[in-house]
C-alpha cells in the first residue's frame, strides 16, 4: 500500500440504479490505493463505499454537520467523526487536504458538496475531481452543455475527469500514484 492520502466520497443516501455496487468497488479500490475515505457517514452509496474501504481496512471518516442528529445515524463503518460547526467548515473540512474528490450520484447535498469541489479545484487548488458512474457523468455532461463548467484561459477543467467503472478508477489512481493499475 502507498503512503495515505485522503479521497473525499461526495455520494447519496439514495442510489442511482445498479451504482451500490460500484460504489462499494469504489471504496475497496480507494482503500487498496492508500487513500482515507471521506464522506458524509450516512446510507446509501457512502456506506456502500465505506463497506468497501472496511473490507480492505480503510480507514472511514464521516464528516457531519455538529447538532444535526436528525440527519439518522452514522453508518457501522465509520472510523473516525468530524463535527464541523457550519456547513462552510465541513466543506472545508473535505476540500481542505483532500488528494482526491470522487462524486457519484446524489441528491442536492451531494450537488452542493461537488459544486464546491469544483470552486475549490479552480481558484484554491487543482484538487482531482472524479466524476464516477453514469449519473455523474450525465450531470458533468449537463453542465458542460450548458456552460456552468467552461475551460477558460484562468479556469482550466485540466482536474476533473468522468470514469465509467471502476476499473477506469483503479486506473486513474494508479496514474495519480505513478504506478500501474489492477484491481486484484
Amino acid at each position: 500500500m502507498s503512503t495515505e492520502k485522503t479521497a473525499a466520497l461526495f455520494a447519496g443516501v439514495i442510489a442511482p440504479s445498479g451504482e451500490l455496487d460500484l460504489a462499494e468497488a469504489a471504496g475497496s479500490a480507494l482503500a487498496r490505493a492508500g487513500y482515507r475515505l471521506r464522506h458524509g457517514g450516512y446510507n446509501g452509496l457512502m456506506e456502500a463505499a465505506a463497506r468497501g474501504a472496511a473490507r480492505e481496512c480503510g480507514q472511514v471518516t464521516a464528516v457531519t454537520l455538529a447538532g444535526r442528529e436528525d440527519w439518522g445515524a452514522l453508518n457501522e463503518y465509520v472510523t473516525q467523526t468530524v463535527y464541523a460547526p457550519t456547513m462552510g467548515e465541513r466543506l472545508h473540512a473535505y476540500l481542505d487536504d483532500a488528494d482526491l474528490v470522487v462524486a457519484m450520484g446524489g441528491g442536492v447535498g451531494s450537488l452542493h458538496e461537488l459544486t464546491a469541489a469544483f470552486y475549490y479545484a479552480t481558484t484554491i487548488r487543482a484538487v482531482p475531481v472524479r466524476l464516477l458512474g453514469p449519473t455523474a457523468a450525465r450531470l458533468g455532461q449537463f453542465l458542460r452543455e450548458q456552460r456552468w463548467l467552461v475551460e477558460t484561459p484562468t479556469r482550466s477543467l485540466a482536474f476533473l475527469h468522468t470514469l465509467a467503472d471502476v476499473q477506469e478508477l483503479a486506473d486513474d489512481l494508479a496514474a495519480l500514484d505513478g504506478t500501474p493499475g489492477q484491481l486484484s
